[in-house]
């Protein structure tokens, strides 16, 4: 009698629990087996893969920048972006003119365009140089005025999965798609279906691979019934794929982002893949979510024979998430010691969330002067363009088997060039030369090398955590955007052309002058929120752009956006602004505020409805009884006339 699913299964199990043995005794990861024998996605790392970047110029039929702008007539420039990061150009042989500044390099702010097949053959000869198997490739509604672009798009990825050995599936995304459930059908059997038959495109058990991404969610994005989702998936069956879900990350339990009355729809699937972007931002809440999901998802996978396909994230780069590759890591020790039968990446090209693995800036000299984007170093360790790619390719080592499972990253963000494996010396006499209520002002002595120093970071240091604030080729700098009348902490290390980088200076200590007049207390300080939606989070509403804005979760009111002063300082009043453009009609928005200096929060002006009006600024002033001390200001949103969340494009607070 042949092995059964359930004794197969068993098998794994215990082969997970123990390992295997490799050479010298070392203990590997056993490679992943459960509901699926080794495939194009069992066993393997597939990512995200958006190709959804066009500029003017470029061909594309969609001919726009879409996907690097909100307005996608206007070329990308600092109040007309829609990324949070910026990607290294050095591999792409055709690129196009942005209006950002000049790179700190002196070189012009030129972007890909994903139309272009040179730029898709480059990301599958990244993916093929670092073992990443599979890429899964983003289709939304084709049948609105984006369908022709994304109908060729998915004909370059073929070309370009066929030229360099990679798979590919096509992953639909149904997010907002009214018809979903005909069309979708109609969609594969007309053109989708055309692209299976290519020796590159990913099989598993023998069947071509479909994912379905966001069936059980419950937001107005995917009103989909139970019924409809289970009627798609078993169609897709019936045409001999296999399908894989993308599913909220509550799906077992029908809570949270799950709809609930769906885990048949869920257990309807032969591989499960939960979303994560969003939930997680550092190894701490990694950890929980290993103990809170996937502990509990790889039981109930194992005990329903589906495979399970956990999301891995890089980590968003604008909200110093990465931890130079820790926190990514983290992620692929937990899912492969979970016994995980595959792995989704989250994304390869996704530079709109900042969540992207793809090459990307790594000093602010590839970084436009003005665009306020953080590179790779940003937390004071030098990266790589390419490290979050060699990172992918080590976790997919380790997921084969191939690589002992280790909590430890066993992948460094600099491979040494050259044979200069030297520091600098660290530099010397690290002092104050002035301040503000704003800025402090640096100066130190300069650094010696055997080869010789290239730059020095300025770190930010709380505790034992140091934060880069700054990079620069002089032995000054100025930190600007600090908090009036606080405290803070520097030091400054030097670096060279092999990435090496000198210990730190000497520490010095400064307490920034108290407000004068009319100053913003929270420009530029740290935010936190209830939630936002795609990717307008918290951070846009202290940044002093007007036409950059936080909006909530959609229809989840109430909802709350909050901000750190850095010290506890008077406030009395706070000033509410929407974008100016005339776009953003007339709402009134019911807005209560709460304070506090520790955690606990008092309530500072109740809730009441505040008026913005696009004749009058878009504006609105919050003043409150009396002045009151706070070190964190807390908006809480009830209702919105215009727009089914909470909405502010600049979160001012002031002292008078």
């Amino acid at each position: 009698m042949g092995v059964t699913r359930r004794v197969f299964l068993q098998a794994a199990i215990a082969a997970t629990a123990v390992g295997t043995t490799g050479v010298a005794g070392t203990v590997l990861a056993a490679p992943a087996s459960a509901a699926g024998s080794p495939g194009d996605v069992v066993g393997k790392v597939s990512v995200g893969y958006q190709g959804w970047f066009a500029c003017v110029g470029d061909g594309a039929p969609i001919n726009g920048w879409w996907h690097w702008t909100r307005n996608w007539g206007q070329p990308p420039s600092p109040s007309n972006t829609g990324i949070k990061c910026w990607p290294d150009p050095r591999d792409y042989t055709r690129t196009y003119q942005t209006s950002y500044a000049a790179l700190g390099n002196g070189r012009p702010a030129t972007l890909f365009s994903s139309y272009d097949q040179q730029t898709v053959n480059t990301h599958f000869l990244w993916m093929q140089q670092n073992g990443i198997d599979t890429a899964a490739l983003q289709r939304f509604n084709p049948t609105g005025g984006e369908g022709p672009t994304r109908d060729a798009m998915a004909t370059k990825v073929r070309s370009a999965a066929e030229s360099y050995g990679r798979k590919f599936y096509v992953m639909y995304d149904v997010t907002n798609w009214t018809n979903m459930q005909s069309e979708i059908k109609t969609d594969w059997t007309d053109k989708m279906s055309a692209h299976s038959a290519s020796p590159a495109y990913a099989r598993q058990n023998g069947r071509p691979v479909v994912c379905i991404w966001g069936f059980g969610f419950d937001d107005d994005n995917h009103p989909f019934t139970a019924d409809a989702c289970l009627d798609v998936i078993n169609w897709f069956k019936g045409q001999g794929c296999y399908v894989i879900g993308g599913v909220p990350r509550e799906w077992r339990t029908g809570t949270g982002g799950s709809r609930a009355g769906y885990l048949g729809v869920y257990h309807a699937f032969h591989m499960i893949s939960p979303w994560m972007v969003g939930a997680i931002g550092n190894v701490a809440e990694a950890d929980n979510a290993y103990t809170t999901y996937t502990v509990g998802d790889q039981a109930d996978c194992n005990a329903n024979g589906i495979d399970y396909q956990p999301c891995v994230l890089p980590g968003d780069l604008s909200g110093r998430q990465r931890a130079h590759g820790d926190f990514m890591w983290r992620q692929f020790y937990n899912v492969v010691r979970a016994g995980a039968q595959g792995i989704y990446i989250s994304m390869f090209d996704e530079y709109n969330e900042g969540n992207q693995i793809a090459k990307t800036a790594e000093t602010q000299a590839w970084v436009p002067t003005n665009s306020g984007f953080l590179a790779l170093d940003e937390d004071g360790t030098a990266c790589s363009a390419d490290y979050y790619l060699r990172l992918t390719g080590d976790g997919g080592r380790m997921l084969k088997g191939l690589l002992a499972l280790t909590a430890t990253r066993p992948t460094r963000p600099i491979v040494p060039t050259g044979g200069d494996t030297a520091p600098p010396a660290a530099p010397g006499a690290l002092t104050v030369s002035g301040h503000t209520s704003d800025s402090v002002s640096l100066a130190w002595n300069a650094s010696a090398d055997n080869v010789g120093v290239t730059g020095y970071r300025v770190l930010q240091v709380s505790g034992s955590t140091s934060t880069q604030v700054g990079t620069t080729g002089a032995t000054a700098f100025t930190v600007t955007g600090l908090g009036a009348a606080t405290v803070y902490t520097f030091d400054v290390v030097a670096l060279d052309a092999a990435g090496n980088v000198s210990g730190p200076s000497n520490q010095v200590t400064v307490t920034t002058d108290a407000p004068s007049g009319n100053v913003d207390l929270a420009l530029h300080r740290p935010t936190t929120e209830s939630g936002h939606t795609q990717t307008y989070a918290s951070d846009n509403a202290t940044d002093g752009d007007a036409n950059t804005y936080w909006e909530s979760t959609n229809n989840a009111f109430p909802q709350w956006l909050q901000v750190d002063l850095g010290t506890s300082t008077g406030v009395r009043r706070i000033v509410l602004r929407l974008p100016p453009a005339a776009a953003w009609g007339t709402r009134t928005q019911t807005i209560s505020v709460q304070g506090s200096t520790d955690g606990s929060f008092a309530t500072l002006l109740a809730s009441a409805g505040h008026t913005f009006d696009p004749a009058t600024g878009n504006t609105a002033t919050l003043t409150l009884p009396s002045t009151v001390t706070t070190r964190y200001v807390r908006l809480t949103f009830t209702a919105n006339s215009g727009w089914p969340a909470g909405q502010v494009s600049e979160f001012q607070v002031f002292g008078v």
